[in-house]
């Protein structure tokens, strides 16, 4: 087996080295967005099988998100959603014979972070404005403004760690007993590597929306809260009734 760190180059694009990471990762968004085109272009009110699968894993996302972060899932919906989907169809790309999960490389697992570390200043922005983005890092109180800065880099740059490892370390463990005992024995392993990317998916999405979402309650101004005035009641003026 090649290496994690080095990339097999197929063909040159110019002067852009074209790895098979690159061709997987382009052929995937293809299978999403024809996917996406052909299971959404007839939806009825009264719903087919395919739709009511299609709505069911919407009513699903829509509830992980809302018990993730208490916010609506309409702004984040399809981010977090468009993220699991591929983040888990590289991971299971791994299973067809001669196909290497683009998440097993450093330059794949980089810029999934670096989405992610920009999706968090647009989100942010988008919520409260560049004022309320940077106020975001005065949270709870000005003095923390440096670590949270240095909290912004080293917690997307943790995502794309913690994503390579376990994808990486699997494709290894079931290249290595594949070559030592056959191609039968591994299966079990395989199952395995199917959980795994499935949770180290739903993992990275959570996790995206947690630091958005925090990004944009921190960055959002309350307005203080005011006590209700007094309800006074009028009490009738006493009068002399004559009897």
């Amino acid at each position: 087996m090649n290496s994690p760190l080095e990339s097999n180059v197929l063909f040159l694009l110019g002067p852009v080295p074209i790895t098979q990471a690159i061709v997987t990762t382009w052929a995937i968004m293809v299978v999403l967005v024809l996917g996406a085109f052909l299971l959404t272009r007839r939806l009825d009110l009264r719903p087919s099988r395919r739709q009511a699968a299609l709505e069911l894993l919407v009513a699903t996302l829509d509830a992980q998100i809302t018990e993730t972060t208490g916010a609506s899932p309409k702004p984040y919906r399809g981010f977090i959603g468009t993220l699991f989907l591929f983040v888990l169809i590289a991971n299971w790309s791994s299973l067809l014979p001669g196909i290497e999960p683009p998440t097993a490389r450093l330059e794949t697992d980089a810029a999934l972070a670096l989405l992610v570390f920009l999706s968090v200043i647009w989100f942010g922005i988008r919520a409260g404005g560049v004022g309320g983005w940077l106020k975001s890092f005065a949270a709870p109180n000005p003095v923390m403004i440096p670590l949270n800065m240095l909290e912004s880099v080293t917690r997307v740059f943790s995502m794309f760690v913690r994503l390579f490892g376990n994808v990486m370390s699997g494709v290894f463990v079931i290249g290595i007993v594949a070559s030592l005992a056959g191609l039968l024995v591994p299966v079990p392993l395989m199952a395995l590597d199917l959980l795994t990317g499935l949770v180290q998916a739903y993992i990275f999405a959570v996790l995206a929306l947690a630091f958005i979402t925090a990004t944009v309650e921190d960055g959002q101004t309350k307005a203080p809260e005011t006590a209700p005035a007094p309800k006074t009641a009028l009490a009738p003026s006493p009068t002399n009734k004559d009897t």
